[in-house]
C-alpha cells in the first residue's frame, strides 16, 4: 500500500512538514510496511518556502537585505532540490524581506515602506544560478507597485525634474515619478522565469484596488489610502504610456500593494494560482499517481476552502489520478460539506470534542492518531 501525505500547515500549531511527519508516524503505528511519500505543500503564502524545501529536499539560503523601512536584516529564502533537465529553482516569500510582521505596530506607515528588499532576494537567487524563481507575495507591508523591487534589480525612476530617484521607492513617491527606464534591468532577468503565487483578484486601483482594500490593514488612514491610490493610478498611466502595458484593471495586479502589476510590467513575472504552482513545483501529479490514498490537512476547512485552498488543490489533482483524498482538519466551518463535492472523499476533525485551542496545543499527537485511525478503519489495514 502506498500513501502520500500532502498537508498544508496547521496555523500556529504545525508546519506543513511537521504535519506530514505526524501523519507518517500515525500510519506506521498501524501498518509498518506502508510506502509513505512525505509531500508537505502550501498555497503560496506563509510557509511556502519551508514546505517546498521539505518536499523537494532543497536547501535554505540567506541574504542581507533591506526591510520595508530600509533597515538591514538577514532574510531566508530557498533553493529547491534540482530535478534532472530542469532549471535550478529558487523560492522566495516576499514577507521575508518586505513583510508587515517585520515592523512593530507603532512604526508602521505604508506610505514609507518599500519592496526593495524583495528585489535584493531575487538578485541573490540569480547570483546563486536560479533560472526559475517562485515568488509568494502575501503578507506585505508595502504599496509601492513593485517599484522598489524593480529598482533593486536595475530599473531607474526619474522625478519631474528629470533627476534619478536614488532612495528606495515607496508608495508616497509614486506620484513624483515622471519616467521609468528599464534599459538597465539586470540582464540575468532576461533568462529567468518569475512565477508569482497570487490568489487575490484585486485590480491595481479603485475601490477594490490595492490601497483601498489592503491599505487600512497595513495602517493607512483614509487620507493615506487616497494618496496611495493616486500614486498607483499615476504609475498605471506610466506603465501604459511609457512601457505599453495596461494592467490597471487586471485581476491580481493589486496584490501586495500593486506588486502584482510591477512584477508583470517591470520584471516580466507571470501571476499564477498559488496552490497550482506549488503542486507543480513538487511534482505532485507524478507522485500521487499509483497511490492508494492521499492524506492532506490544514487548520480549518469550510466553504472558502473551495477558493484556492491547498487541501482542495491536492484533492482535485489526486482525484484526476483516481486516488481518494482524506483531509485531517483542526476545525470545520460553514459549508464544509461542499468540499466533498469538489474533490475530497471526506474530512476528519482531529480533535473531536476538544476546543480549537486544545487541538492546537496537541496538534502533532492528534494528527498522528487521526491518520492511524483513517488507515485502520477506512482501509482495513492492521499493524504488520
Amino acid at each position: 500500500m502506498k500513501i502520500i501525505c500532502a498537508p498544508d500547515s496547521f496555523k500556529e500549531s504545525l508546519s506543513a512538514a511537521e504535519a506530514a511527519e505526524s501523519m507518517a508516524v500515525g500510519i506506521r503505528s498501524v501498518a509498518m510496511d506502508v510506502d509513505i511519500d512525505l509531500c508537505p505543500i502550501a498555497d503560496g503564502g506563509e510557509g511556502t518556502v519551508s514546505a517546498l524545501l521539505a518536499a523537494t529536499k532543497g536547501q535554505w539560503q540567506q541574504a542581507a537585505v533591506m526591510n520595508p523601512l530600509g533597515e538591514p536584516i538577514d532574510a531566508r529564502w530557498g533553493l529547491l532540490g534540482q530535478a534532472r533537465n530542469e532549471p535550478l529553482t529558487a523560492v522566495i516569500e516576499m514577507a521575508a524581506a518586505s513583510g508587515l510582521e517585520l515592523i512593530e505596530v507603532s512604526r508602521r506607515d505604508v506610505t514609507r515602506t518599500s519592496t526593495y528588499g524583495t528585489g535584493q532576494l531575487i538578485a541573490a537567487a540569480l547570483s546563486a544560478g536560479a533560472g526559475r524563481i517562485i515568488l509568494g507575495i502575501g503578507g506585505s507591508a508595502t504599496n509601492d507597485g513593485g517599484c522598489g523591487a524593480a529598482q533593486a534589480l536595475g530599473v531607474k525612476f526619474h522625478d519631474h525634474a528629470g533627476r534619478q530617484i536614488m532612495d528606495p521607492m515607496t508608495g508616497a513617491m509614486l506620484s513624483g515619478v515622471s519616467r521609468i527606464d528599464t534599459t538597465q534591468l539586470d540582464p540575468r532577468m532576461g533568462g529567468a522565469q518569475i512565477a508569482v503565487a497570487c490568489d487575490v483578484t484585486n485590480p491595481m486601483t479603485g475601490p477594490d484596488g490595492a490601497a483601498h482594500v489592503y491599505g487600512p490593514q497595513k495602517g493607512a488612514n483614509p487620507q493615506q489610502v487616497e494618496q496611495l491610490d493616486a500614486g498607483l493610478r499615476h504609475l498605471a498611466v506610466l506603465f501604459r504610456d511609457q512601457l505599453h502595458q495596461d494592467v490597471e484593471e487586471l485581476a491580481g495586479s493589486g496584490a501586495a500593494g500593486g506588486m502584482g502589476a510591477g512584477l508583470i510590467v517591470l520584471l516580466g513575472g507571470r501571476l499564477q494560482p498559488g496552490v497550482g504552482m506549488v503542486l507543480e513545483a513538487v511534482k505532485f501529479e507524478e507522485r500521487v499517481a499509483g497511490c492508494d490514498l492521499c492524506l492532506t490537512g490544514e487548520g480549518r476547512i469550510d466553504g472558502q476552502s473551495l477558493s484556492g485552498k491547498a487541501c482542495l488543490g491536492v484533492a482535485q489533482v489526486a482525484r484526476n489520478q483516481s486516488v481518494d483524498t482524506i483531509a485531517l482538519v483542526g476545525s470545520v466551518g460553514p459549508q464544509a460539506e461542499r468540499t466533498r463535492e469538489a474533490g475530497l472523499k471526506d474530512f476528519v476533525v482531529i480533535g473531536e470534542g476538544l476546543s480549537v485551542e486544545q487541538s492546537m496545543q496537541r496538534g502533532a499527537e492528534l494528527v498522528q492518531r487521526a491518520a492511524g485511525r483513517v488507515v485502520r478503519e477506512m482501509y482495513g489495514v492492521s499493524r504488520s
